[in-house]
């Protein structure tokens, strides 16, 4: 790749350092991507170790020219009259920026001369070096947000300053993070929550602290420990920010404990269901499960001795484990021992029905049966939390499959950052834990009994529907069911008649997506399946159509993503399973995750080929789909399937197609394509024409994004965000967010779905699909958005945004100091609908319908 000419801009040399200094970026891999020398990369990485930030600025070349405007009038009616096709969607006039392209050939005109043409390769530097330009500068003035509409034929103009925006626009990531899953522990805290589901929701919130701990804390604590700590967009060093996350994380933990003891399990007791610690049991359930301790339990335990002959052993993450005291009568001596509850065992062990007890406690009631002749003094539970995240090189791998198993056998071993013990254990217990784990004090979380609510899962799960929410159960989209007849529905009838907007769980996913796979493996007119696996079932019937397809001699492409964090030994299953049949799998981009969800089918229809595709937003996982709320788009659009023809080229081959019809694609032309539409609202807004934008994601991080919508605010925009995770922006500021609004909604079903939408002057222009508003999925994974044409889809769709936003439905409103208020009654007390129950609500009344 030829280096680029010219002085690097200040905020490309700052996004350049950090990629090595803190993500950990080889320097080949940096100036690949970048698009200049080693040498380059390491000087401005080494000065930002040297000095910060600071030392990379001042060194810029001379301002650009001011970018020019795409025309105020929308020439959509226009061609449409004169026949002329639209343009591709990631086509859209944007600033001028001419590169060399490696040689290819570029159209000529005026329009072309506007489009942003990416450079060949895998990954865009350019695009990753715009994106910071824009976040330097304080907003997308390439957006049209600082110029006025031109007319048809107008230079470009100076643009009038804006206000500098404040430095302390910007909300911490981790902070947001925890606030959400202080909203997951409102939940379980809720007296309206059903029982069962309380308990559930305590589950959830702490399988979430244990990845948070693994994945943001480990990642902190290892820039700290690597001497790469840098200060983040809201100005604090990576220790505060631990800091900050102990004092939450344990004030939550607290909270947590306390819902269980005080609240979910007397009441639980109430219903008859009883959760007891061992002197509770009765004797004939202590009888019996002492039985079951010498059948089932006893032959897997393995006592560990911690004395001069055995060092202290491996504590594998997120084991359960028993800190032993025992005395050697003969000699007076004490010991310590260290025993492995197996992680195979029932969290829960039952000693008659509808009574439960922690497993733990009937291995420490039997300790006498594992240390023969010794005398128990103590036993103390205690849990370790280790960094679990991969670091793969991928740059410097020849096998990627290989590398990652490597890697997962190292993660076993990561650091610990952090030790939960019951609040009952014995100083010299813990301190002893403290020395062998080298770990710090703060690191350290007592807190009542029994550790690892995780496990709950499982009580939660007890056939009770009386203390659960309503049984709801997916219908068959009304479009499906329309061709619906003795046999299976024909999804390509129906497709080939209209799309179909699906809306899980709502709508069922095995009569949809599930269907349509399953129905092109069976198909002898099928000639390819191309599909992209991030995450999947162990069980998964996506797999089967697959592996049916390949073994009816279709040609089957399936781009396992095996770096899918957490499930990376299940994907790795899945590729070997299909390469075994004959599908032809491939790992994706190196550098990159392949996150977007897509399936493209294609069929011999008399003498055509004809192209089904599946854009969505979330894994193809039939178990999941029953309660992550997502969507998802069933097409036979010839434009829609020509693009998933090119980005699966791009994604198995070498093709270095860029620009695509009806999608925005990451990491080239998705940022870009946002912060367009968002300077188009602005100038929609200052000619008197409907602007507004909606925006549903799970997160939203990306600075470049988050001043553009500042900027938006400024010119007077009403801006709604539907959020179910981080927010790093901060809403209602007077004078910078005066005219934004952020809401979360949390309930039975995981809001997973990401929606843009945009008035467009009239004519609303709405994207679905998988990308959130993150530097990960902006930058370092591929995501594909595809946008939604028909206009009844498109209405659905703004809908459902209003719903989800409106103050007359229930949900958390973020403040401007980042505090999440609860709002779930009405002025006068009365209970507010959840949207998820109004969606609910409104499929039991019209089944099968995706309006």
């Amino acid at each position: 790749m030829p280096e680029r000419t010219g002085p690097l801009p200040e905020a490309t040399r700052l996004r350049l350092a950090r990629s090595v200094v803190e993500d950990g970026w080889s320097l080949r891999r940096a100036a690949d991507r970048f698009e200049v020398s080693a040498a380059t990369v390491k000087k401005w990485a080494d000065r930002y170790r040297a000095e910060g930030a600071a030392a990379l600025a001042g060194r810029t070349a001379a301002p650009a020219p001011a970018p020019a405007t795409e025309p105020a009038t929308d020439p959509a009616p226009a061609r449409a009259a004169a026949g002329v096709p639209a343009p591709a969607a990631a086509e859209v006039p944007v600033p001028a920026r001419r590169r060399d392209n490696g040689g290819m050939s570029q159209e000529a005109g005026a329009s072309r001369e506007a489009f942003a043409v990416p450079s060949p390769g895998v990954t865009g530097g350019a695009e990753l070096a715009r994106h910071h330009e824009l976040t330097e500068r304080g907003g997308v003035e390439s957006s049209g947000l600082d110029v006025e509409p031109a007319g048809p034929g107008a230079g470009p103009r100076d643009p009038e300053p804006l206000p500098e925006l404040p430095a302390d626009r910007f909300l911490d990531r981790e902070r947001s993070w925890l606030a959400f899953n202080e909203r997951v522990l409102e939940l379980a805290e809720d007296p309206e929550t059903p029982l069962l589901e309380r308990a559930n929701f305590l589950s959830i919130f702490a399988s979430n602290l244990d990845e948070f701990f693994m994945v943001r804390v480990a990642g902190l604590k290892r820039r700290i420990a690597t001497d790469v700590a840098t200060r983040t967009v809201t100005g604090q060093v990576p220790q505060q920010v631990l800091a900050q996350i102990w004092t939450m994380a344990r004030e939550q933990m607290t909270r947590h404990a306390a819902a269980y003891q005080k609240t979910v399990a007397p009441q639980l007791a109430e219903e008859g269901i009883h959760l007891l610690r061992w002197p509770d049991l009765t004797e004939d359930e202590q009888t019996r499960l002492f039985s079951l301790f010498r059948k089932k339990i006893f032959p897997v335990l393995t006592p560990l001795a911690v004395d001069p002959a055995h060092p202290f052993p491996y504590i594998s993450g997120l084991s359960l484990n028993l800190a032993v005291v025992v005395r050697n009568p003969a000699t007076g001596h004490k010991h310590f021992a260290r025993v492995k509850v197996p992680p195979l065992l029932s969290r829960f062990l039952e000693a008659s029905p509808q009574r439960y007890v922690p497993v733990e406690d009937v291995i420490a009631a039997h300790l006498e049966e594992l240390f023969r002749g010794m005398e128990v003094l103590a036993q103390h539970v205690f849990r370790v939390t280790r960094n679990e995240d991969l670091e793969v090189e991928e740059d410097d791998t020849e096998n990627l499959l290989k590398a990652l198993e490597k890697e997962l056998l190292r993660r076993r071993f990561g650091p610990p950052v952090r030790l939960e013990v019951e609040e009952s254990i014995d100083p010299e217990v813990l301190d002893l834990l403290v020395r062998e784990l080298k770990i710090r004090r703060e690191e350290v979380f007592a807190v009542p009994g029994p550790l690892d609510l995780t496990g709950l899962r499982s009580i939660a799960a007890l056939d009770r529907p009386e203390l659960k929410y309503p049984k709801f159960v997916a219908g068959t989209h009304r479009d499906l069911a329309e061709v619906e007849s003795a046999s299976a529905p024909d999804i390509f009838a129906a497709l080939r008649e209209r799309d179909v907007l699906l809306h899980h769980p709502y709508d069922s996913f095995s009569t949809s997506v599930q269907a349509f796979l399953e129905q092109a493996a069976a198909d002898p007119d099928v000639l390819a399946i191309k599909q992209t696996l991030y995450r999947t079932s162990g069980d998964s019937p996506i797999v089967d159509a697959l592996i049916d397809a390949a073994d009816s001699g279709k040609q089957v492409l399936v781009l396992v993503e095996i770096k899918a964090r957490f499930d990376e030994h299940a994907n790795i299953k899945w590729a070997r399973k299909l390469e075994e049949a004959g599908c032809h799998v491939v790992y994706g981009l190196v550098g990159l995750k392949t996150h977007c969800k897509l399936s493209l089918v294609v069929r011999q229809e008399g003498e055509e080929l004809r192209r089904y595709s599946h854009v969505g937003t979330g894994n193809y996982h039939p178990k999941t789909a029953r309660f992550y709320e997502d969507l998802g788009l069933l097409t036979a659009d010839a434009e829609v399937g020509a693009d998933l023809s090119d980005l699966f080229n791009r994604l198995s081959g070498y093709s270095r197609r860029d620009n695509y019809r009806r999608l925005l694609v990451a990491p080239r032309s998705l940022r870009e394509g946002l912060l367009t539409r968002i300077g188009r609202e602005v100038e929609h807004h200052r000619a008197g024409r409907p602007a507004w934008i909606r925006i549903k994601v799970n997160s939203i991080v990306d600075e470049a994004v988050i001043d553009a919508l500042y900027r938006a605010s400024q010119a007077g925009v009403p801006v709604d965000i539907w959020v179910r995770g981080i927010c790093a922006l901060r809403p209602g500021v007077p004078g910078l967010s005066d005219h934004i609004r952020v809401r979360s909604v949390l309930g039975r079903f995981l809001e997973h779905s990401r929606v843009y939408a945009f008035g467009g002057g009239g004519e609303s222009e709405v994207w679905l699909g998988s990308a959130d508003l993150m530097h990960r999925n902006l930058d370092r994974r591929m995501e594909a958005l595809v946008r939604v044409t028909d206009p009844a889809h498109r209405s659905a769709l703004v809908r459902l945004l209003t719903s989800g936003t409106a103050d007359t439905s229930a949900s958390w409103h973020l403040g401007q100091d980042g505090t999440w208020t609860r709002h779930a009654a009405d002025a006068e007390g009365r209970p507010l609908p959840n949207v998820q129950e109004l969606l609910i609500e409104a499929r039991r009344k019209r089944r099968g319908t995706g309006d």
